[in-house]
């Protein structure tokens, strides 16, 4: 089918293939494929497994043109932090390591002993918060634990730098991704060439920062051929977040976004970077946006506790409870009198062995009633991360003077009609909710722009309004 676009998202846990259209100025979707993801343990170290997720991608495009779909352009967004390294061949050096290794622990605290790097003067060049995964922590890691393979490297890519590079054949380093590894400088939004020679890291792997919007060029051939069709590789925002934030149809400048999924990302969107002492202190960050905007936000833990919740449960009950159910069950213990808020950042909810015992050592240690039944841990979680998006909110008001009048969810967690009531009634705000595929959305934004589908990212923004179905929720 002409005129249609494909986005590849790509999360921790899975990845899916959407086809978008414009018809009559609004906005279609299919989704035409949807594959696992995740983690495995290689040579000691947390993998992701790189060459799987190529597959997979290539996969999808076949699935696309077996359902009648012939996409005009393909762009690919993913999570953000982890990389892989190219030799001067192009082919892979080491494995990609992923950001819940243990590798980074301690590694901010040791660049500050060693003299190197205080955190203070890192983020008052990039203003990225600081998160013991940040593609310079695991930089640093990998150059003590195996520095043959950062002097074998010749190009740095990011994972969806280097998915492009697989299917057309083209190098580039995405500016909304990139943004996340700590080493750009927040002013001139390059890399910060004299930070990355005090970490020790060689300077020439890292290739001009590019911005979303252009076309990388079309497939390579042999991926054509496999795939029964022909498409030009588009730069979209490729961190996933970046993609989610372009989707946020809010009402006004003065919104708090969430793209709530695996991770919440909470925040606003800047046109210039806040790299102030005491936005270090919030642990706020900058990432950048499309049009070289910046996302000022902070990382919360977000669905992750209850997807790990979910999987636990199901393998205690032999099946796993569905969403509906485990929201019923937090209903029921609320009205039962249940309460227990914990701080969703708190790094035992990072990567614990079990997420049950996570949260019931957590309310424990904090003198607050212990969940025990699947009720118990849902209401925990969800009522944690309400209280979590609160704070938030009240941070972003310190930081930036301004009173904020509603808050926008986007993604998967959009659709949780209990989370979105609770954090309307912590925030004391209207929570506006939806669309749930905001990431794949904002991918295919940006390739509706290049296509000249939509002339800017307002006029964008407006027809999702008309496109998606906007839930609405009233503070209590």
């Amino acid at each position: 089918m002409a005129g249609c676009h494909l986005a590849i998202d790509i999360g921790a846990s899975s990845g899916r293939h959407i086809i978008g259209q414009v018809v009559d100025g609004r906005m279609e979707l299919t989704e035409v494929y949807r594959f696992e993801n995740g983690l495995v343990r290689k040579d000691g170290h947390l993998c992701w497994d790189i060459d799987a997720l190529a597959e997979s991608v290539i996969a999808g495009l076949a699935a696309a043109h077996e359902q009648g779909f012939e996409p005009s352009t393909i762009g690919i967004d993913t999570w953000a932090v982890d990389f892989v390294l190219l030799d001067g061949d192009g082919n892979r050096v080491g494995d990609c390591v992923g950001y819940r290794d243990a590798r980074t622990e301690g590694m901010r605290d040791l660049l500050a002993s060693e003299g190197i790097l205080s955190f203070d003067e890192h983020y008052a060049r990039t203003g990225i918060q600081y998160q013991q995964f940040n593609t310079c922590y695991q930089l640093s890691a990998l150059a003590r634990e195996d520095r043959a393979q950062l002097d074998a490297a010749q190009t740095f890519l990011m994972v969806p730098d280097y998915l492009n590079y697989v299917l057309c054949g083209a190098k580039a380093n995405e500016y909304t991704n990139a943004s996340t590894t700590a080493l750009l400088n927040a002013g001139t939004c390059d890399w910060d060439g004299e930070l990355i020679d005090r970490l020790g890291l060689p300077r020439d792997i890292f290739l001009p920062v590019t911005m979303p919007g252009i076309s990388l060029g079309r497939l390579r051939p042999e991926i054509a051929e496999r795939v029964g069709f022909d498409a030009e590789v588009v730069l979209v925002a490729s961190h996933d977040t970046g993609s989610a934030w372009l989707a946020v149809p809010a009402r006004d400048e003065q919104a708090v976004y969430v793209s709530s999924g695996t991770w919440s990302l909470m925040g606003t969107e800047n046109r210039s970077a806040i790299c102030t002492p005491e936005s270090a202190a919030a642990n706020l960050t900058n990432e950048g946006g499309y049009e070289r905007r910046f996302r000022y936000l902070k990382n919360i833990m977000g669905l992750w506790m209850i997807q790990n919740v979910r999987k636990e449960l199901g393998a205690q009950m032999g099946e796993a409870p569905s969403w509906g159910d485990l929201v019923a069950a937090a209903e029921q213990a609320r009205a039962a009198g249940f309460h227990a808020v914990v701080d969703a950042d708190d790094p035992a909810f990072l990567a614990p062995e079990s997420m049950l015992a996570a949260l019931r050592d957590v309310a424990a240690a904090s003198g607050q009633s212990v969940p025990q039944t699947m009720g118990e841990y849902a209401l925990t979680v969800y009522d944690s991360l309400a209280a979590d998006y609160a704070r938030t909110v009240g941070q972003l008001h310190e930081q930036t003077g301004v009173d904020y009048t509603s808050i926008n969810i986007v993604g998967g967690g959009s659709a949780n009609g209990y989370l979105n009531q609770a954090t309307a009634d912590a925030c004391g705000l209207p929570v506006f909710a939806g669309p749930t595929e905001g990431t794949a959305l904002g991918n295919l934004m940006v390739q509706f722009i290049y296509a000249h589908e939509y002339a800017s990212l307002e006029e964008a923004r407006a027809a999702i309004k008309a496109s998606f179905d906007i839930k609405e929720y009233q503070p209590r």
